[in-house]
């Protein structure tokens, strides 16, 4: 119960995982969830599959499990994570379910929503417009531009 004392080799202040600066006082599945495309349902799912206690510091991670948990990164329906939990499934183009994270991510996000805008579809537009996407009301929020006041009676 008590804490044990390891070298300073085998604890890392800063973990590098799938291009993300990681840092190693945090549990894994908090660290995993800080990688953009990763939250922290999909972080513990991925941690249990691949036999890594979720509640871990990432510092004491060795060198395989980093590589164990990149490889799954890449690829996780190899390792048994159910299609409903990647963030991309039936891609537009290829068909295939996959689960996108980091700069890949944001580039399949905006080459969406360009898509959206070039096909002139209700979303596009909105996109176009800098309007509100996802049906939220607009009639008190999401306003630009200069905030104008009301001008009090004396």
């Amino acid at each position: 119960m008590g804490w044990f004392v390891l070298s300073e080799q085998q604890y890392r202040y800063i973990v590098r995982i799938a291009g993300m600066d990681i840092p190693g006082d945090l549990k894994v599945a908090h660290g995993l969830a800080l990688i953009k495309g990763v939250g922290y349902n999909f972080a513990l799912a991925l941690c249990r599959l691949i036999g890594i206690d979720p509640n871990k510091r990432i510092g004491f991670l060795t060198d395989s499990e980093i590589e164990r948990i990149e490889s799954a990164l890449s690829n996780p329906l190899s390792i048994g994570i159910p299609a409903w939990m990647l963030n991309r499934r039936k891609d537009y183009e290829t068909g295939r379910d996959m689960h996108l994270i980091g700069a890949d991510l944001i580039y399949y996000v905006k080459r969406d929503i360009e898509r959206e805008k070039r096909i002139k579809s209700w979303r596009g537009i909105r996109h176009a417009l800098g309007l509100k996407v996802r049906g939220q009301r607009t009639a008190t929020t999401g306003r630009t531009g200069i905030t104008v006041g009301v001008k009090r009676r004396r």
